[in-house]
């Protein structure tokens, strides 16, 4: 069995089972988890992932310093990309999210440092045995999308943030009857 969400789609199922929720330490695994979550807001998962590969490719394979480095007009070409959500808040967050970043590196040493300091760099296990129970944020999500915001993040409320810490195995949210909970 496996979570109820993943079963939608192939490319959700695949993703489950090979990603989510598996701890990722690397500022760009990082950035890209940050940006394509903030992608999501309002959508499904599913539209996002499905567009995924166009994003690394318009973004450089979310490289923080080409990211934030990226002009006016690189930023105006993806919008007319149609391999990416065309939100022009949402693709120009992802530049500045970007400048952000390396703004965070350099007070922090890095941005896996600042993320996983949220949660004293040890991954939370939850046990839910029904997804219905599983939180959309929790007061580490507040924390960390205040300090975000605080310093000049966008698209981070806290629901994204808690998106971000299950996506990149912060917190293990598979329901306790999945085959990837352990």
């Amino acid at each position: 069995m496996r979570c109820q969400w993943a079963e939608r789609s192939d490319a959700e199922r695949i993703y489950h089972d090979t990603e989510w929720g598996v701890p990722v330490h690397d500022d760009r695994g990082l950035f890209e988890g940050l940006a394509l979550r903030g992608s999501q807001a309002g959508l499904a998962w599913r539209t996002v992932l499905a567009k995924r590969q166009s994003y690394r490719a318009a973004f450089h394979d979310f490289d923080i310093v080409r990211v934030a480095a990226m002009s006016d007009a690189e930023i105006a070409a993806v919008l007319h990309d149609r391999g990416v959500i065309r939100h022009r808040l949402k693709i120009e967050s992802i530049r500045s999210n970007a400048r952000a970043s390396l703004r965070v590196i350099d007070d922090e040493g890095s941005l896996s440092a600042y993320l996983w300091s949220f949660i004293d760099d040890e991954a939370k296990s939850n046990a839910w045995r029904d997804a219905a129970h599983v939180p959309m944020r929790s007061p580490v999500s507040d924390r960390m999308s205040a300090s975000l915001r605080k310093r000049g993040f966008r698209f981070a409320g806290t629901a994204i943030c808690y998106t971000v810490m299950q996506s990149v195995g912060m917190v293990n949210d598979h329901v306790v009857d999945c085959h990837r909970y352990r």
